[in-house]
């Protein structure tokens, strides 16, 4: 019956406001039994005692006058000189009582018991001239169910029982607070992903923390499943090209319809390109993987910097030249040395001054540049090409996506893949890559890069 979490909680919250109701009585019966309204009487008759014996000091010289008043008040009056030795008592005939001791917390006690073992009521007075006025009275005999039933089950079943309502009420509503934003998480849940709905956020402070980190992870997942959906689409979509060339030329050379030698030397050239396109395409994809899960081997060393980017510019000098393109490196000698893998280094900015290559004008310019930024080492890849659109910047380190080869001066068509690598081997190194751009003003790749640790 109690299988569900509201159910748990709301029979929790009634067992708990029960259990308060229960104590709550049981203080009360508790007070009652120790100062109930007997008790409250024979007090008063006490204090009467005590007040009209001392309103006339002649009193207490007279025995008779003493008795009288004991019994108009149904008290017995004793009274105890400097030594606490008894030198009258109206209840003589009655069973002695002696003097009144003091409890633990060094005050008179409000009861004193007499020679049988009697509980007496009593109030104690010094009188001006040193002796003790002690007024007592039997301690009333008060029947703890007669108590109970006249004076307090009535009213505490009626408060109780609308307490109790009302507590199973709220009750109710603080499990459903609880229970209904966890319900509905539940629910879509079993229902993604045909409803991949966010779930609104409401409840306790943790319940909502709950249902946040529940709705991140269907973002997330999302996320995860277009990018596999991309993914596919885009691998198919470069394979498709090559494959069909190759399909192509092959099937030229299978039924000679290239029937001359250079008709074959150029299908098969063709075969051999697409293959070799298909081939680094692989590579690529296999190397992004590796980097992405962390399983890459990187071979970390001291790698200099000046010798590092210099070594990149001397590799592309010559297609610069043919270009027309000014290659440039502005680097201190001073530089300190980075600790990382040399290789995957340079293949960040091979891919980089090659895409700028790529994309600047005859006179154009491409630089690069290092320079100590605090515990970093920040690079900049510059060029004067033609930039890229603003609309196109999120999406540039993504895997295949491509700005329009259409506008590249020379160079071919990649697959799309070198600068998520480039971002790939920038995390793993513990940096950042960013970029900067400007339709007709050129592109600027920052990269920065933590300093070897000493």
């Amino acid at each position: 019956m109690f299988t569900s979490l509201r159910s748990r909680l709301w029979l929790s919250y009634a067992f708990v406001i029960a259990v308060a109701l229960s104590v709550v009585i049981v203080v009360l019966l508790l007070f009652l039994v120790r100062n109930p309204v007997l008790y409250r009487e024979t007090t008063r008759r006490l204090r009467v005692t005590q007040s009209q014996l001392t309103e006339s000091g002649s009193i207490l010289d007279n025995p008779e006058a003493i008795r009288r008043i004991a019994e108009a008040n149904e008290t017995r009056v004793l009274i105890f000189d400097l030594t606490r030795n008894l030198i009258f008592d109206s209840g003589s005939d009655k069973p002695k009582l002696a003097f009144p001791r003091k409890n633990a917390l060094g005050r008179t006690s409000q009861f004193v018991t007499d020679a049988d073992g009697g509980l007496w009521l009593q109030s104690t007075l010094r009188l001006p001239n040193g002796n003790a006025l002690v007024v007592a009275a039997p301690r009333p005999s008060v029947r703890f169910l007669n108590i109970f039933a006249d004076e307090l089950l009535i009213p505490i079943f009626q408060g109780g029982l609308i307490a109790f309502l009302l507590s199973l009420i709220l009750a109710f509503l603080l499990s459903r607070w609880v229970a209904d934003p966890l319900q509905k998480v539940v629910l879509a849940a079993r229902n993604y992903p045909a409803d991949a709905k966010p779930v609104p956020a409401h409840g306790p402070r943790e319940v909502q923390d709950l249902t946040s980190a529940f709705n991140s992870m269907i973002r997330r997942v999302d996320d995860s499943q277009r990018s596999q959906r991309d993914f596919v689409a885009n691998v198919s979509h470069e394979l498709k090209t090559p494959l069909t060339s190759i399909q192509g030329f092959a099937q030229a050379l299978l039924d000679n319809t290239a029937d001359t030698p250079e008709a074959r030397k150029q299908a098969a050239q063709i075969i051999y390109d697409e293959a070799g396109r298909m081939h680094r395409t692989a590579l690529d994809l296999l190397d992004l993987a590796r980097l992405e899960t962390g399983v890459a081997d990187l071979d970390r060393s001291a790698v200099d910097v000046s010798a590092l980017l210099r070594g990149v510019a001397e590799k592309f000098s010559l297609q610069a030249q043919k270009a027309n393109v000014n290659l440039q490196v502005n680097v201190p000698n001073d530089l300190p040395a980075l600790l990382g893998d040399g290789d995957r280094l340079a293949q960040v900015f091979i891919n980089l001054v090659d895409n700028a290559l790529k994309f600047s004008p005859a006179n154009g310019y491409v630089a690069l540049s290092a320079k100590e930024a605090g515990a970093w080492i920040e690079f900049e890849v510059s060029d004067s090409g033609i930039g890229v659109e603003s609309e196109a910047l999120p999406r540039l380190f993504d895997r295949f996506y491509q700005v329009d080869p259409s506008r590249a001066r020379e160079g071919g068509r990649g697959a799309g893949l070198g600068l998520a690598i480039a971002r790939e081997i920038v995390h793993t190194h513990g940096g950042k890559i960013g970029i900067r751009s400007s339709v007709g003003r050129g592109t600027t790749f920052t990269i920065r890069l933590p300093l070897t640790k000493k």
